[in-house]
């Protein structure tokens, strides 16, 4: 089944703006046009699409995706350093997750706080109790960040 640029930024919820710019910059390399000039979009691309996104989207530069790119274009010779830049990327997701996680942590924690103000009526209620050892999951990050 074929797509026109309308269909593939509706169908992955992004602008035909992001779509062109992607072009533009290599990353969509085997696009087909028809007689008109008119983008045409294949599975294959959709399912190229994703993976360019998913790259994007996890952090990964311009430049690095057109390497993958290019790597891809070389066939099995690549293979390796694919697999490679694969795993790096897993790895730096994982990273960010264990970010993610600590950052949901403090929000879970400000939540509860905040419950506990509205409940009571006033924020008060927090400095009337006895102090008790904070826990400040952004030195979890900071740990992180530094590994």
């Amino acid at each position: 089944m074929s797509y026109t640029i309308g269909q593939v930024a509706e169908k992955l919820g992004i602008s035909t703006y992001a779509l062109r710019y992607y072009e533009k910059e290599g990353l969509l390399p085997d696009v087909k046009r028809n007689a008109n000039g008119i983008r045409i979009f294949e599975e294959s691309d959709l399912h190229f699409l994703y993976v360019v996104f998913c790259l994007k989207n996890t952090g990964m530069s311009i430049e690095e995706i057109r390497t993958f790119i290019q790597w891809a274009k070389e066939g099995d010779a690549s293979l390796e350093k694919r697999y490679q830049l694969f795993v790096e990327r897993r790895d730096a997701v994982d990273r960010q997750m264990e970010q993610l996680k600590a950052y949901r942590q403090c929000i879970e924690d400000k939540c509860q706080y905040y419950k506990e103000a509205l409940e009571a009526g006033t924020e008060a209620v927090h400095f009337q109790k006895e102090k008790k050892k904070e826990n400040f999951p952004l030195g979890d990050i900071v740990k992180l960040e530094d590994e």
